[in-house]
């Protein structure tokens, strides 16, 4: 039975020291060397001083309470870390948006609060200004065929005019004929 013991409490201590480390210079492992070393032989068994076996075990519960302690501690800091990972990935995440949006801005122009690539704009400007061109052009080759036609009927106007002054004239000359030729006859007839 004290052989299992003493097993147990070997294999506890090694695997305390292997999964943890050297705490100090008064390690476990050194702890129970010193107790089997000091402890009295009995034909194949040693005999322990329970005060040093209890004095182990509580050095052991220690030991294992230190170890859990620093367990907990190095948790809260993964947890803490992952925690400060998550934000700093969303944070990359907002700034990667950021930037992605700061690109298209740059290689477009917001019109009526769109973003446009600069090439489609410069296309539409330029698509806007031809049409506009041909606007100019179409209405100036119309308001110079208007005028041409507008000289062309105010020459005619002026013709007609002068025909008409022409033959007012005439027409005055020969009413004044007919009167004079009529007053004859009226002093043709008086008189005779």
């Amino acid at each position: 039975m004290k052989k299992r013991y003493y097993i147990m409490v070997l294999s506890l201590v090694s695997f305390i020291q292997l999964g943890y480390g050297q705490e100090s210079p008064t390690t476990l492992e050194n702890q129970l060397t010193q107790i089997i070393e000091s402890s009295n032989r009995y034909q194949d068994y040693k005999v322990i001083k329970l005060s040093k076996l209890n004095m182990l075990q509580k050095n052991i519960a220690d030991t294992v309470a230190d170890y859990k302690a620093t367990i907990n501690i190095n948790q809260t800091r993964i947890g803490d870390l992952e925690a400060t990972i998550d934000s700093l990935v969303q944070n990359e995440k907002t700034i990667s948006a950021d930037l992605a949006l700061s690109k298209q801005k740059e290689d477009g122009m917001v019109v009526f609060g769109g973003i446009i690539n600069k090439g489609t704009y410069q296309v539409i400007v330029w698509s806007v200004i031809g049409v506009l061109v041909l606007i100019v052009l179409i209405l100036f080759f119309k308001f110079k065929s208007s005028n041409s036609i507008t000289k062309e009927a105010n020459i005619k106007l002026q013709e007609t005019e002068a025909e008409f002054e022409a033959h007012r004239q005439k027409s005055l000359e020969r009413e004044q004929q007919l009167r004079r030729k009529l007053q004859d006859e009226i002093n043709k007839q008086k008189e005779g």
